[in-house]
């Protein structure tokens, strides 16, 4: 037998994530100085990491011949801390993504289904599909979640339910009044999760921590990969009952985040003025985006989180004249063909973003 006819068979089938592309890459293909190149493609911080953050890291390589603290007992009495929660509801992964696919091996079976938004994240499809659960799509009209069509689409069958608030890539958000109804209408055989990623952008966030005191199935995601700049040590975190994340610690690999990123995370967390400053500049980013999109009269989706999805007619042209110019962004799907998504940068890489814009519509 080869070995295709010994994997498992979901194997053979299952879709590989596409992340966006690296700098490294653009300048070898197009023969660019990468110093030259813009990576606006998957919503990281221009501005990088906090200060704190990048020193901690620095000494945390000093102790690189022991293993890290294995469940991340100081970073997890960080996290708790600025949640207003115990450290027993807090579990760390290698990346959010690591809480998606840990939700999946501890609650999905086969033929289970897990209702997610038409044009959410694509890695809840993901999960879903590699643990032979059914995902279930929802439209998004407006390109906002409808939780009233979430709430329909469940089943004697729905074991999960993601939402993603902002989300990406359209940007959008719901509001906590919508969100909070919706997870207190949701019967009690389902899980929901809520994603976080881009909770830092938002002002006011949901707070979950009634409903999970209530006894609520919940399971809210973060992550150090976008506003904390931390995306190269791949950190993020999830926060629920005790109770949910215990059985989730079942499922967890030992020493799956490293000490580097344990102690920059603590650093990050802890800087909270670095936060805000980087909350203020994206929203001053979004701002001269907005005002030189319309001057294109190019259209774009409203944002509430560290992106822009932008109208331009042909999705992948525009992604391939784009990097061409040394622009990288972010192609869409077949469903948002028409769209690319555009991370905010710098004053300076906005300013090159919109002048390529410009160019290409000339």
């Amino acid at each position: 037998m080869n070995l295709p006819q010994l994997a498992n068979p979901r194997i053979l089938e299952q879709p590989v994530y596409q992340p966006g592309k690296p700098i490294e890459e653009v300048a070898r293909e197009y023969k660019l100085n990468p110093k030259d190149i813009c990576k606006l493609a998957s919503n990281e911080n221009p501005w990088g990491a906090s200060p704190h953050a990048i020193a901690a890291g620095k000494e945390a390589l000093n102790h690189i011949h022991l293993y890290p603290e294995g469940s991340g007992t100081e970073l997890r009495s960080a996290i708790s801390k600025n949640l207003g929660l115990q450290s027993e509801q807090v579990i760390l992964g290698n990346g959010s993504n690591e809480i998606i696919e840990l939700l999946g091996h501890v609650f999905l079976e086969e033929g289970d289904e897990v209702i997610v938004g038409e044009h959410a994240f694509v890695v809840y499809k993901l999960m879903a599909l590699l643990m032979g659960a059914k995902p279930v799509p929802i439209a998004m009209p407006n390109l906002v979640h409808d939780l009233n069509e979430m709430r329909q689409a469940i089943t004697d069958k729905t074991k999960l339910i993601f939402l993603p608030s902002p989300n990406n890539p359209t940007g959008t958000a719901n509001s906590s009044e919508e969100i909070f109804a919706f997870i207190q209408s949701l019967p009690d055989h389902v899980i929901f999760c809520l994603d976080e990623a881009y909770a830092e952008y938002l002002e006011d966030p949901p707070d979950l921590r009634p409903l999970i005191e209530e006894g609520r199935k919940i399971l809210a995601m973060r992550t150090f990969s976008k506003i904390h700049g931390l995306a190269g040590l791949r950190i993020g975190y999830g926060y629920g009952s005790e109770t949910l994340v215990k059985l989730l610690q079942k499922a967890r690999q030992p020493f799956n985040v490293n000490a580097i990123a344990q102690a920059s995370a603590i650093a990050a967390i802890e800087d909270k003025d670095w936060v805000t400053q980087c909350r203020k500049r994206n929203t001053d980013g979004l701002e001269q985006m907005a005002s030189g999109l319309e001057n294109l009269d190019l259209e774009y989706v409203p944002s509430k989180a560290n992106f822009l999805l932008v109208k331009v007619g042909d999705g992948q042209a525009t992604f391939e004249s784009l990097q061409e110019k040394g622009i990288i962004t972010r192609p869409m799907p077949e469903s948002l063909n028409s769209f690319v998504r555009i991370s905010i940068g710098t004053e300076e890489e906005n300013r090159k973003a919109l002048t390529a814009l410009k160019q290409m519509l000339n």
